[in-house]
């Protein structure tokens, strides 16, 4: 057995398994019989009875499950009990599982604290999980640098800064930020200071949003007292900074600076402004923190009401997915492990709906916090009042749902439908040629999730294999070349591949997907003219209601990869024409012609330009101007003759020195 140090600072136990017999005792036979795998029975004699986390995983190592254990064999073992009775969740869980990993840590707590922390980091699809936890905002205050800033983030890291949030409720930090901007003079440029410094003050100095510390206008100290009341707001304690703003405010006027006593005033006012409450909520004791908790089926919804000197300031809350055959004890406990306990700012009682079975545990990882169960009186009134809010905001979520899928499932599922499609096409990717009388050929592909353009997915190709205008071999080229790039990156495929034209462009990508062994994916093609869909092997094409909510969508593909094609072509197009004519006039280097394109805009522009007017542009002079427009067929006036005989300019045939810009 060897050990190898994971990042979190745990030690696992990672076991070669073919050195390991198989027991032979009547309870392995009998868990074999019920499909424990061979890796499985391999490890369990050397699980030690100590606490842990223990990670399912299937065939191709893919974590599957995280659980915690007080005792690893005992919890392991107990999943292949005779007895055991499990879910369906459960019976599809060990269904797939072919291996096991084992983390062994000092206590319960710290299994408590590392299974959240794999459960975040694998995402296990059968483990109870936040849903979209990773897309809720921060404020982020950098009170380790010099001069701290005041950022929106959504990745919290371990890097010295003081986090606030996360707001499921943008509109709160976005009002939280302007109230910031609005009293407190927070520098916004992202300057290393003091190791790095612009010249001179930006714009907010000018309006009073900044005192320019990056130029030495604010000191260290007065910087740092400021940034204290910002964190002393965000964590709710206005009234903190309503009296440190005061105070400041009598020591300006003393000091008869009354500029600064007018701008701490107007920052007063605004302030006791907000500590005026629109909820304010008497209760005993301290700051608390109230859970609500509501279910329907497999969605649960937990509220989390942050009450700090007697006030509402903050409601928050999280969906949790993968509930199915779980109790409501073990989702309220995953839920609080892995969102509460990664709280920066904690009240010291937490108040919860009921009891549950990891609560001690949490208890012991949440360092200061005591959770509570009321059963009666103003505390219980308070647990009541956040699970009438999670109820509220359950049956939001699902009613929005409803509506969201049946605006976007309906024409994939139209299509799948009506064209007999393989797979559900919840992705697609539309494939478009475009060219300019033979030239300039180019290709686009669009990719689509959901009925919905994903532009990060967007692809345009040079047609590179040969010259010349054939859109078969052109289809083929591109479709050949875009599914091996995919495949060698190992990027999913799409569900459909969809082809802007008729038989022939649907035969050359055919041929392509042949060739790559790309046989499962769904292909079909678009063509213009009737709005007709082809499909491989069918002779016959298919054609949809124009009102067809699966058409439009097919609709919008095509015209994507249109516009994104055309596009793209005309920016080629144009930068071979605007370099190609210019490029054969001699004496006039890329100085000369950046000088040209700059001032007439384009090849055209040169041509129906004066000669004064180019003569004018630096670097150009009569005589260089007359080559230029002699050059690009334009037909001047010879020079005329001065008063004395001599012509004014050089004849055309008169040697010129070179441009010395090439």
């Amino acid at each position: 057995m060897s050990t190898n140090e994971q990042s979190s600072g745990e030690i696992v136990a990672s076991v070669s398994i073919d050195a390991l017999p198989i027991p032979d005792d009547e309870w392995t036979r009998a868990a074999l019989a019920r499909g424990m795998p061979l890796a499985v029975a391999r490890r369990l004699p050397h699980l030690p009875e100590s606490p842990g986390v223990y990670l399912w995983k299937d065939a191709d190592g893919g974590v599957l499950y995280v659980g915690k254990a007080k005792r690893l064999r005992s919890r392991v073992r107990s999943y292949w009990a005779q007895d055991h009775t499990t879910s369906p969740k459960t019976r599809g869980l060990l269904r797939k599982v072919q291996d096991l990993d084992t983390i062994v840590v000092p206590s319960e707590a710290h299994s408590l604290i590392l299974e959240s922390t794999l459960i975040k980091e694998y995402r296990p699809r059968f483990n109870i999980a936040l849903r979209d936890d990773k897309s809720y905002p921060y404020i982020k205050v950098t009170v380790h640098e010099p001069f701290p800033r005041v950022l929106v983030t959504r990745r919290l890291q371990d890097d010295g800064a003081r986090y606030f949030g996360p707001y499921t409720d943008v509109g709160a930090m976005r009002r939280a930020l302007n109230v910031v901007k609005r009293i407190f003079t927070v520098r916004s440029c992202h300057y290393a200071l003091p190791r790095e410094a612009p010249e001179r003050p930006c714009l907010d100095y000018f309006i009073k949003r900044c005192k320019a510390p990056c130029v030495g206008y604010q000191g260290t100290g007065e910087y740092r007292s400021m940034i204290d009341e910002v964190v002393w707001f965000l964590e709710g304690r206005t009234g903190d900074v309503v009296r440190h703003v005061r105070e400041r405010m009598m020591e300006a006027s003393e000091r008869l600076d009354f500029e600064r006593a007018g701008e701490l005033r107007d920052a007063l006012r605004h302030l006791e402004k907000m500590e005026e409450p629109t909820v304010v909520l008497e209760v005993e004791g301290g700051d608390r923190d109230v859970v609500g908790y509501a279910r329907d089926g497999e969605d649960a919804c937990v509220v989390i009401l942050r009450i700090r000197g007697g006030k509402l300031l903050a409601r928050e809350h999280r969906l949790l997915e993968h509930a199915e055959g779980e109790d409501d004890g073990a989702v309220l406990g995953a839920s609080l492990a892995q969102w509460y306990r990664m709280a920066e700012a904690r009240a010291g009682d937490l108040l919860v709906p009921f009891d549950f079975e990891d609560r001690d545990v949490l208890e012991a990882s949440l360092e200061g916090t005591t959770i509570r169960v009321p059963q009666r009186g103003p505390r219980r009134a308070l647990v009541d009042l956040a699970d009438k809010n999670a109820q509220h905001l359950l049956e939001e979520f699902k009613l929005a749902s409803l509506e969201s899928e049946e605006r976007a499932a309906d024409p994939v599922y139209e299509l799948q439908r009506e064209l007999g499609l393989p797979r559900l096409p919840r992705s697609l990717v539309c494939f478009d040629i475009s060219h300019a009388q033979g030239t300039d050929v180019v290709a686009s592909a669009v990719w689509f999730e959901n009925a919905r353009p994903k532009r990060s997915e967007y692809r345009k190709f040079k047609i590179q294999i040969f010259e010349g205008n054939d859109d078969f071999k052109s289809m083929h080229e591109v479709v050949t070349r875009y599914f091996r790039r995919r495949m060698d990156e190992e990027k999913p495929l799409p569900d459909l591949a969809v082809i802007d034209g008729g038989k022939g462009q649907l035969g050359a990508a055919r041929e392509a997907l042949t060739a790559l062994g790309v046989t499962q994916m769904g292909l079909i093609s678009l063509a213009k003219k009737d709005e007709e869909i082809f499909l491989p092997g069918r002779s016959e094409s298919v054609r949809l209601p124009r009102r067809s909510p699966a058409l439009r969508m097919l609709q919008q593909a095509r015209d994507e990869a249109h516009r994104f094609a055309v596009t793209f072509q005309r920016q080629k197009r144009a930068a071979r024409t605007i370099t190609s004519e210019l490029l054969k006039i001699p004496g006039i280097g890329p100085t000369k012609r950046r000088a040209l394109l700059h001032v007439f805009g384009s090849v055209q522009g040169v041509k129906e330009a004066a000669l004064e007017e180019i003569a004018r542009v630096p670097g150009f002079g009569e005589s260089t101007a007359r080559k230029v427009l002699l050059s690009l067929g334009v037909d001047l006036p010879l020079p005329t003759a001065g008063a004395s005989g001599e012509v004014s300019a050089a004849p055309p045939d008169d040697p010129t020195p070179p441009s010395t810009d090439e």
